[in-house]
């Protein structure tokens, strides 16, 4: 008998529920319901409507069990870093999203207390605006953690709504930039620095750990009961495990950010990852040494803005017989959260762009570029050779921007455009 399992996977963008069972040797997937995710302004912030958010969730279950009632457990993940802040009374509402730029007036501050090259030897994370050590420094300074109990990331609070327990990932708590990289839990010292509540950090378990059974009124309400269990919930730890890869190669997991690495068995917080600011975050039994670059968000947003009607493969066609030869350094602060990126790319370049060809041909070069710097780096700080370059995730559909990368790394890639977060989240379950 055929054992089913739902992955629900949730992008900054946009959100799936996939089905996944296994046969003959193969896990085999079915999309049951797909929705729109985005922030939203709040009082003069970017905010998560993560009420809307946990509706969609629990209409996609609705959706699946109809079609397959005897669904084995379900399992959620997300983007990093972003959290819900919990009181006695419920949570603290509203859910700050990591574009928001709250953090940029204690940013500084973090550092005076803690610098930067004493958080990276202990934490080995890289530095990014965002992280939650700042988001949550921010919200002390701001006096919100004075009535907090305790914060959960966002997988985990959807586990909580689900559920009625708490239980906080491994792989998600390291992209707070406060675990500890070599014990692999909470760092203490990091917390009592920061004048952090300890009581807010609770235990990390493991993917692969069971969370509990729906609620009653949400089995009822989805029509059925369902397990709910941890998988790497962090969506770039889900991604990694559901690479079809042969033998340990680098990777690019390629969405709203584009992140290249590689598994590892240690953290790197030596001198030259710290000045490269890579990362070492959380795997399903290794270290994913990785670094942020950014996306397809630079992409996306200038289709909103130059051609939101337009086919991508038109905009594909167009830049490849665009003769715009411009490179841009795509991970500027300026390419971050611009109110227009088309002007992102105007002032970052001496000669701009001019046609729609033109500015999607600047993006593809510029991030193929930044691929080749990356890889290039990875292979001085790990001593490896890469023979292949694995591409998995949304972006690996665009085979222009892979032949751009494949060219500008000098490596043979292996794009492979399959929902690689979805299967890794399955694959965890199904263990």
């Amino acid at each position: 008998m055929k054992k089913y399992y739902l992955a629900i996977d949730i992008g900054a963008s946009s959100g799936r529920h996939i089905v996944g069972w296994e046969e003959d040797g193969k896990i085999i997937t079915e999309e049951v319901f797909r929705f729109p995710n985005g922030t939203k302004t709040q009082c003069g912030h970017l905010v998560w409507d993560i009420d809307n958010l946990f509706k969609n969730v629990k209409k996609g279950i609705k959706r699946a069990l109809p079609k397959y009632p005897q669904i084995q457990s379900l399992a959620i993940d997300t983007w990093g870093v972003d959290y819900v802040l919990m009181t006695e009374s419920g949570p603290f509402m509203p859910c700050l999203a990591y574009r928001d730029s709250r953090t940029k007036s204690v940013i500084d501050e973090v550092h005076s207390i803690i610098p930067f090259e004493e958080l990276y030897s202990k934490t080995g994370i890289q530095f990014q605006p965002f992280n939650t050590i700042y988001q949550l420094y921010e919200d002390k300074k701001r006096g919100r953690l004075s009535v907090v109990t305790d914060f959960l990331m966002i997988p985990e609070y959807l586990n909580y709504l689900l559920t009625g327990v708490k239980k906080k990932e491994y792989t998600n708590a390291t992209t707070t930039g406060l675990v500890n990289a070599q014990t692999g839990d909470w760092d203490g010292d990091i917390i009592d620095l920061l004048g952090f509540q300890r009581e807010i950090f609770g235990k990390l378990y493991a993917p692969g750990e069971s969370v509990g059974m729906l609620k009653d009124d949400i089995a009822a309400e989805v029509g059925g009961q369902i397990e709910v269990v941890l998988c790497a919930s962090h969506d770039t730890a889900s991604a990694v495990e559901g690479i079809p890869m042969d033998g340990n190669r680098p990777y690019i997991s390629s969405g709203t950010w584009s992140l290249l690495g590689i598994k590892s068995p240690v953290a790197h917080t030596d001198e030259s990852s710290l000045a490269g600011n890579w990362s070492n975050e959380g795997g399903v039994g290794y270290v994913r040494y990785q670094k942020n670059i950014m996306g397809m968000w630079v992409v996306n947003r200038l289709k909103e803005e130059l051609c939101p009607q337009k086919p991508f493969e038109d905009i594909i066609a167009e830049a490849r017989k665009s003769s715009f030869e411009g490179i841009a350094d795509i991970n500027a602060p300026q390419f971050l959260a611009p109110e227009r990126m088309r002007k992102a790319f105007d002032v970052s370049l001496k000669s701009p762009p001019k046609s729609c060809g033109d500015y999607f041909k600047c993006a593809f070069l510029s991030l193929a570029a930044s691929y080749a710097k990356s890889l290039k780096e990875l292979e001085g700080n790990t001593g490896i050779r890469a023979e292949e370059l694995y591409i998995v995730g949304g972006g690996a559909k665009n085979t222009y921007l892979n032949e751009l990368t494949e060219k500008a790394c000098k490596i043979k890639v292996v794009a492979l455009p399959i929902e690689a977060t979805a299967i890794g989240n399955l694959k965890i379950q199904m263990r």
